[in-house]
């Protein structure tokens, strides 16, 4: 594991490094220089586990931490794949990403400290199997990620979303710490090993354990309920921290859900339909609140809800695979649950990266505002339309293959004898299937709006051409990354088969590897025949002449003639009224030749306007009571101290 603690220093220390230089530029630069390098030694590390099997190491802290051990297993090693990968490229994003905030005079020491100091963190909670040691590099990551939300500090919708965010990450900490603090009474130890013994001793406080982790880690992963502070942190952050955010950090909650269930090792049947459940509405609410923004980076942010529930769904069928006894559907949902895990990172970091690009080059995420992009910025255009595929599950990318895992786990257990199975699994493909309908809605929407037709607003006319190659470059590599693992199903099935063989003993993937080889067939088949079509249309494109079409009167395209981002969902959002709240900004003509008028429609998510608003000003209301106990007397300050004081000192006179 040496090459892991090299890698982990290397990040841990590079940000500091930074600070003896004065260049704002030469700081990127270096950080992206030593990612590299830290990523080499922990994927190096990563391999070596795939090929050789788990590797331990136990440092010895004394005190009451005693033993903390540090393990790469597969679930580990698969993570920090990942992570290093993932990260390294978001890293190499941010030199053009942050080069116009350079030239503007913008500081980025602080930056440079805490984003490699996030990978590391990340890396470190993977690995880490001390629950004490586990909270502190929890707490550190939380921090960091806090940090780089507020890069611009200065605007106040900024520092409140990083409030918000920050406030959810210590929820969300508090439910860990009281998971671990049970399993440290059953256990006597802070080892995750010897939870594991616990737990198998005291089946009987499985399941309380198992969901009080689950909110605390859900609440990072952006589950419903717990999802708040997601769709204001991300399009707060820098577009390629939301990268690492929405692709990386959020799969963290994920993998401590995996980790608890690794301990718990065979979940109650209650457990994996509470988590199946969860899971189906996050899916459809995620999906639901996308469709209806027009601020670009938080339609990828619920869109990330609604993915954090698809992958919960494939882990619920994996562990309800476990609970009846039904192994196929446990492979099968874990595959497509841990795949869906590798998939999202992919092609959502793609999309937040080319969403920042968008707003580098318009200096606008509305959609409203944007329009014929696709002109002026070809190389992001194709990139995000890529990825927009990808997350729409749509063959041939990476998307459908975990996608079809997930519903070849749910068709596997309907031929399961099993009433109560069968209904949920019926409930869970009808879902699945509508949030995949509505996930193409929402990204031809949001391809469609920004990149084709004519520029709405002066900030899409002014856009020259594309971003710099140092952006574009790391968009490409996670495009090929799309494209290999669709096209490649059966070489990305073995590998998922590694962390999957935590959760299930016995694996047999062979009928599956046939499937998904013929899958890999017909997209072959389906690439060439799009090749030949481009060929025949260049051939046509060269034998005839090009007019103009009838233009039914028009003389020139008027953008107002184009469907906005909300006039495109309207219908379907119309039929969906109590789930919204819609919020209308409107100025309407009362002249024949008005000069002003104008439309606009907001969605406000309605658990936060009337559960959490509410809950707040409770709170607002009962803490007002005491604000006369803080004045500025120092007298009474004194005063307070010494009933305190004397208070303290009869409690020690009774205790005694």
């Amino acid at each position: 594991m040496e090459n892991y603690f090299i890698g982990i220093l290397i990040l841990f220390f590079c940000g500091f490094f930074t600070l003896l230089f004065k260049n704002q530029a030469l700081k990127i630069k270096l950080v992206s220089i030593f990612s590299i390098l830290a990523s080499i030694f922990v994927i190096k590390t990563s391999i070596d586990v795939f090929l050789n099997g788990e590797k331990t190491n136990v440092i010895d802290f004394g005190g009451i931490v005693g033993n903390v051990s540090f393990v790469v297993d597969n679930l580990s090693a698969f993570f920090m794949l990942f992570i290093s990968i993932m990260s390294t490229l978001a890293i190499l994003y941010s030199n053009g990403y942050l080069a116009s905030y350079i030239k503007k005079g913008k500081d980025v020491s602080a930056h440079c400290v805490f984003l490699p100091l996030l990978v590391a963190a990340m890396l470190g909670v993977v690995v880490i199997q001390n629950a004490f040691f586990f909270l502190i590099v929890w707490e550190i990551m939380s921090l960091a990620s806090f940090f780089l939300v507020l890069f611009e500090h200065e605007k106040k919708e900024v520092l409140s979303a990083g409030i918000k965010y920050l406030v959810f990450m210590h929820v969300s900490v508090i439910f860990i710490i009281i998971a671990f603090a049970l399993l440290a009474i059953l256990s006597g130890s802070l080892d995750f090993i010897e939870f594991k013994q616990a737990i198998f001793l005291n089946q009987d406080m499985a399941d309380i354990i198992f969901i009080l982790a689950f909110i605390g880690f859900g609440i990072k992963a952006g589950f419903i309920l717990f999802h708040n502070w997601l769709p204001d942190a991300h399009p707060a952050a820098p577009s390629h921290v939301s990268a690492i955010m929405s692709g990386v950090m959020i799969k963290t909650g994920i993998y401590g859900i995996l980790r608890i269930l690794d301990i718990i090792e065979v979940p109650s049947i209650n457990v994996g339909y509470f988590v199946l459940i969860i899971s189906i509405i996050t899916a459809l609410y995620g999906v639901l609140y996308a469709i209806g923004q027009s601020d670009i980076k938080r339609l990828l942010a619920y869109s990330t809800i609604e993915n954090v529930g698809i992958i919960g769904i494939g882990i619920s069928i994996g562990m309800l695979g476990l609970a009846y006894g039904c192994y196929p559907v446990a492979i099968l949902g874990f595959a497509g649950g841990i795949l869906h895990i590798l998939n999202h990172s992919i092609f959502k970091e793609l999309l937040f990266m080319a969403a920042g690009s968008i707003y580098i080059k318009t200096h606008t995420r509305e959609l409203e505002k944007l329009g014929g992009l696709i002109k002026k910025m070809p190389k992001t255009a194709i990139l995000f339309l890529i990825a927009s595929i990808a997350i729409c599950a749509l063959p041939p990318f990476n998307g459908f293959i975990s996608e079809f895992f997930i519903y070849f786990a749910m068709l596997k257990g309907l031929t399961f004898n099993n009433l109560s199975m069968f209904i949920f699994f019926i409930l869970a493909l009808s879902s699945l299937a509508l949030v995949g309908t509505m996930a193409i809605l929402c990204f031809t929407k949001a391809f469609s709006v920004a990149f084709l037709g004519e520029a709405r607003d002066e900030c899409s006319k002014n856009v020259d051409k594309d971003v710099s190659k140092n952006m574009i470059m790391p968009m490409g590599v996670l495009a090929c990354f799309i494209a290999l693992i669709g096209l490649f199903p059966k070489h990305v099935l073995n590998f998922i088969m590694l962390p999957v063989s935590n959760f299930v003993d016995e694996i047999e993937i062979s009928n599956i590897t046939n499937v998904v080889q013929n899958i890999s067939y017909i997209f072959f088949t389906m690439l060439i025949c799009i090749v030949i079509l481009f060929a025949f249309k260049i051939f046509l494109k060269n034998k005839y002449q090009k007019h103009t079409t009838w233009g039914c009167g028009y003389n020139k395209i008027n953008p107002h003639m184009q469907y906005s981002a909300s006039s495109y969902v309207s219908p379907f959002i119309s039929m969906l009224k109590p789930l919204f709240k819609r919020v209308v900004d409107i100025k309407k003509p009362k002249t024949i030749f008005p000069k002003d008028a104008h439309f606009e429609l907001h969605i406000e998510d309605v658990e936060e306007e009337y559960f959490l608003k509410s809950i707040l000003k409770s709170t607002e209301k009962f803490f007002a009571r005491f604000e006369k106990m803080q004045n500025g007397n120092i007298q009474q300050y004194i005063t307070y101290g010494l009933i305190f004081l004397v208070l303290a000192l009869v409690g020690v006179v009774l205790i005694g």
